[in-house]
């Protein structure tokens, strides 16, 4: 289908559509954005030329929904489509519904798609090639039995990994037998949910290994070259969340051993445009294959930087049946580039996703710094697709360089409104073993504790803050009283703070942990102020979401609740009985009914939110008194889900 086309439709939504448009609107095409119900008022959509709704706001309805999207291309004369990544961007059958719709499908063929989506397949194909591969069975056998057996000769530890799809969904390490049979029950239904697949692999699990791979091109004349190394060991649930260019712990020799051997796996299949192997490297500096995606990759920012290349410009450009401007010879990396990717979750809460109106949203600028984003002020964020928000990129000279700016970035960039992980991100960034560039794919489990920060009561200064904004009338219910002192009561960091406030003017008195503190305020604008402290003058920047408000200082960021016209709360007796539902998201599973016998840690429910399933599990031994949802419901952030009657104690 390589010919000229001059409209675009991107199949995707928020910051990669906006990445895809800001190319396509530069090098003179037209755009064409889509959107499900829920992203009517998002940027991406108010940055195309054009947009189409396709659909609801759950995924298969909308963003994985084949026909509408063509139908939506078709009603908005585009000739061609670009898939972003995620969604639809590695499925076969929507490329060829792509050709057959005559429309141009900005990725590899459908043969490429096929042949590497299946990670069964893509493995056996990478053995006859002669790329390292990691021990392993991916056969067509998927009963229990044969599976179980498979670990016993492959060797415990062992990775179970979906066969369909990637992006740390269906994925479970197992350390011993006695885990494989719930792992093999818990990946195989995340499969299915997540790629309509649930037929597993199982491989060799590599303990703290490098996580690094090579960035492929190829053009429909039978050029392929690689364009280096990126390094993306820092994860959490098998998903990425910091990536670099170029890898700390990759030299010239192994680059040069593993480039070639990613241009042989993307030559085996006579592939075409973007393309990534994704390798795993252990101590010894020997390297596996573990998957291609064959697609852009979230991380695609730090290779252009290093290399000062256009990614999605050469893939309009392949997909045009034009040959690569580039050969390997010509392929060279510069300084260093760092990518973090800010998500909508709760780090302290085991990464459980957030959902929230923006109530103020400023990225970060400067030298060597990059945001790739989707977002608006006013903007919800939904519980219905992925929880990342936006990639933050620093680059330089060299890697301290490029991470010293990307630290400031992150410490400048303003998100309220949301709970999100800019603390863990730059606690990460900070971690000597990150700074010497010896992380490993164990470095968030190993450094969980500090990068999550513990949970409490904020620093005093900030409490001061937060009551002098409330008594200032920050609420918006009421003001504090001049002259006269005020008592308050705010929730903060899991705890209830009782404080004592006297204004006078733009100064307060405030009293918190038995001590005074002088704040003054000396300048405010719409979302922050400068205000001094006992001497000591700062900037502040707030926002207040419904009766949450939220101050960022220094990037670190703090939440208050005003509760002092609420009445105490005492000890709910039914709590620990009580399953409410952790965030907004959709029952795929239950369990129980009424008067089923419940022991302490037994699933309950299973809710899927932001592509990801979170297991609700009982807290208490007893009886199911009442099941407030059914299967299938769409539930809400506290929704009670079911009741426990607790055993009486002893």
């Amino acid at each position: 289908m390589a010919r000229p086309f001059q409209k675009i439709l991107i199949a995707n939504r928020g910051e990669i559509a906006c990445r895809v448009m800001r190319t396509a609107r530069a090098a003179g095409y037209r755009t064409v954005a889509v959107f499900s119900e829920a992203d009517a008022e998002a940027l991406h959509v108010q940055e195309a030329d054009e947009a189409v709704l396709i659909g609801p706001a759950p995924t298969a309805q909308s963003y994985l929904a084949i026909e509408r999207i063509i139908a939506a291309a078709r009603r908005a004369c585009a000739d061609a489509v670009h898939p972003g990544y995620g969604f639809l961007s590695e499925n076969a059958d929507f490329a060829s519904a792509c050709g057959e719709a005559g429309l141009v499908f900005i990725g590899p063929s459908v043969e490429a798609i096929r042949a590497m989506g299946d990670k069964a397949q893509a493995k056996r194909r990478m053995i006859d090639a002669g790329v390292p591969c990691v021990p392993g069975y991916q056969g067509d056998d998927q009963t229990d039995g044969r599976l179980a057996t498979e670990a016993e000769r492959i060797g415990y530890p062992v990775m179970v990994k979906a066969s369909a799809g990637g992006g740390g969904r269906g994925m479970r390490l197992v350390d011993k037998a006695a885990g494989l049979a719930q792992a093999l029950k818990s990946a195989r239904s995340e499969a299915k949910g997540a790629f309509g697949d649930s037929r597993l692999i199982i491989e060799r699990a590599i303990i703290a290994p490098r996580h690094v791979e090579i960035q492929v091109f190829g053009d429909a004349h039978g050029n392929v070259i690689h364009l280096g190394e990126r390094d993306c060991s820092i994860q959490r649930r098998h998903q990425k969340v910091v990536e670099e260019a170029p890898s700390p712990a990759v030299a010239p020799e192994l680059r040069a051993r593993m480039g070639a051997a990613a241009v042989t796996a993307a030559r085996s299949i006579d592939y075409v445009g973007a393309g990534t192997i994704e390798f795993l490297v252990d101590a010894q500096h020997e390297f596996y294959f573990l998957e291609m995606n064959t697609r852009l990759q979230v991380e695609h920012p730090v290779t252009e930087l290093v290399t000062g290349l256009d990614l999605v410009s050469l893939q309009l450009d392949v997909a045009q049946g034009r040959p690569l401007p580039i050969r390997q010879e010509d392929v060279a990396l510069h300084g260093h580039a760092i990518e973090v990717r800010l998500y909508a979750e709760d780090p302290r809460n085991h990464f459980l996703p957030q959902t929230g109106e923006i109530a103020a949203w400023q990225p970060a600028q400067g030298e060597g710094v990059r945001v790739d984003h989707g977002l608006r002020e006013g903007v919800s964020v939904s519980p219905f697709y992925d929880p990342m928000l936006a990639k933050i990129i620093g680059s330089g000279r060299d890697r301290e360089e490029a991470r010293r700016r990307l630290t400031r970035a992150l410490e400048d960039t303003l998100i309220l409104g949301v709970r999100t992980n800019k603390e863990f991100l730059l606690e990460a960034l900070a971690k000597p073993d990150f700074i010497a560039g010896k992380a490993t794919t164990a470095f968030i489990e190993a450094n969980f504790e500090d990068l999550a920060g513990a949970a409490g009561a904020p620093p005093a200064e900030i409490v001061a803050l937060a009551a002098a904004l409330f008594a200032e009338g920050a609420g918006g219910g009421w003001q504090s009283s001049q002259w006269r002192e005020t008592p308050l009561r705010l929730f903060a960091g899991g705890e209830t703070i009782g404080v004592g406030v006297v204004r006078r003017g733009d100064a307060f008195a405030v009293s918190v942990g038995g001590a005074t503190r002088s704040l003054r305020l000396i300048e405010r604008k719409a979302d922050s102020l400068r205000f001094e402290d006992s001497g000591h003058v700062r900037t502040a920047r707030y926002a207040l979401c419904g009766p949450t408000l939220f101050i960022d200082i220094a990037g670190q960021v703090f939440e208050f609740e005003d509760t002092t016209l609420s009445p105490p709360e005492g000890k709910d007796a039914a709590s620990d009985g009580v399953l409410r539902a952790p965030m907004n998201g959709l029952v795929v599973a239950l369990d129980v009914k009424t008067g089923d016998r419940i022991r302490r840690g037994q699933v309950v429910a299973v809710i899927e939110a932001m592509k990801m399933e979170h297991a609700i599990v009982a807290l208490v031994d007893g009886s199911v008194e009442s099941v407030a949802v059914v299967r299938g419901a769409q539930v809400a952030s506290r929704d009670v889900l079911v009741t426990i009657t607790t055993d009486a104690p002893g």
